[in-house]
């Protein structure tokens, strides 16, 4: 059986679980600081993959209007 005090803790972390409070600001800044460093670091390898994709779309856009 569950004690007093234990009952009380799994209350306590079921209103926990329950708040449902917005983003601040702060958090929004930092997920975009982040993504703005991950563009950063991998700027290179996502300009060649933007690239190929868009020679795969012109190449099979031609293959169809012809």
């Amino acid at each position: 059986m569950l004690k007093k005090g234990n009952d009380r803790r799994l209350k306590g972390f079921g209103n926990f679980l329950r708040e449902e409070e917005g983003m601040g600001t702060v958090e929004i800044i930092l997920i975009i600081v982040v993504l703005i460093g991950l563009v950063i670091i991998f700027k290179t390898q996502l300009r060649e993959l933007v690239e190929k994709v868009f020679e795969k779309i012109t190449k099979d856009s031609n293959t169809v209007m012809k």
